[in-house]
């Protein structure tokens, strides 16, 4: 069973659910500050979820962090390429996170020091053709998910939820070959805050190597300039090595890993945060 996405007070976003295990403050908005704390807090002690996770503007920190929450990520001018953001937790069971992937945090640490960054972007080969996904397409957008993933966050396997999301600022992007879906990406855009999330990130196995994400994330990239945003950012697997490869090859930045955050691919694993700016020379 999915967990729930509700509205709170004047238009902050709260995701729940045992699937997660976990309270999630997706969007805080200032005239709920500061009883949402009491309230995710509440949520978390009647459901017995064993973390918080928030995503909060640079001004709210510190008073989440007087109430035993810590960093675990953290994006500089994250909004309208000015105000930061930090990613909180709050952990009620020292299980979760005890439990830490080690040997991959080693890994990561290898990788962000030797990472090579792409100076040619890779090509598309023959055959293969790249386009902005439209509601006609959600059946076979969902149906591509159910084939890669045994288990998400977010519920990408109901065509319903990716027709809400493409009315709500989510673009799909895809490759495909001979009109078969083989690779599929989205950006989750926050117009407002001048941000996007690169995400949903999934290749059907029998086209693995072809570089298809990264030429999914070049183009993505191209495209949220082209719209104003400022910021992107990724809550990628710390498990999928070639994930993380993907954004640190294209110069993405590491923000912070989130333990043992979200249910994905069978499994409660850990996440890292990465960034760019892409209006700005240089970053």
């Amino acid at each position: 069973m999915q967990d729930k996405i509700e509205t709170y007070g004047r238009g902050s976003v709260v995701q729940q659910g045992h699937k997660n295990g976990r309270v999630y403050l997706m969007k805080l908005v200032q005239e709920d500050f500061p009883g949402i704390i009491e309230h995710i807090n509440n949520l978390t002690r009647e459901h017995a979820y064993t973390k918080i996770f928030c995503k909060v503007p640079c001004w709210a920190t510190p008073a989440f962090l007087s109430k035993g929450f810590i960093v675990e990520a953290h994006i500089p001018r994250f909004y309208n390429n000015r105000e930061d953001v930090f990613f909180l937790s709050k952990f009620l069971d020292s299980d979760r996170i005890m439990s830490i992937e080690h040997k991959k945090l080693e890994e990561l640490s290898q990788q962000l020091l030797t990472v090579g960054k792409i100076k040619n972007p890779a090509k598309l080969k023959s055959g293969f053709s790249l386009l902005k996904l439209k509601a006609d397409r959600a059946d076979e957008i969902a149906g591509l998910y159910k084939q890669v993933f045994d288990s998400y966050p977010f519920p990408i396997f109901d065509s319903e939820y990716i027709l809400f999301g493409m009315k709500n600022n989510v673009q799909f992007f895809g490759i495909e070959r001979q009109g078969q879906l083989t690779a599929l990406a989205s950006a989750e855009t926050d117009r407002k805050g001048a941000n996007a999330e690169m995400t949903d990130f999934a290749t059907l196995p029998d086209f693995r190597g072809n570089s298809l994400s990264v030429i999914l994330l070049s183009a993505m990239e191209q495209e949220m300039k082209q719209q104003g945003i400022f910021t992107l950012y990724t809550i990628a697997r710390l498990n999928s090595t070639a994930m993380n490869r993907t954004f640190l090859r294209l110069h993405y930045r590491y923000a912070g890993t989130l333990i043992k955050n979200t249910n994905i691919a069978g499994n409660i694993e850990s996440m890292n945060v990465f960034y760019k700016h892409i209006q700005d020379a240089g970053c």
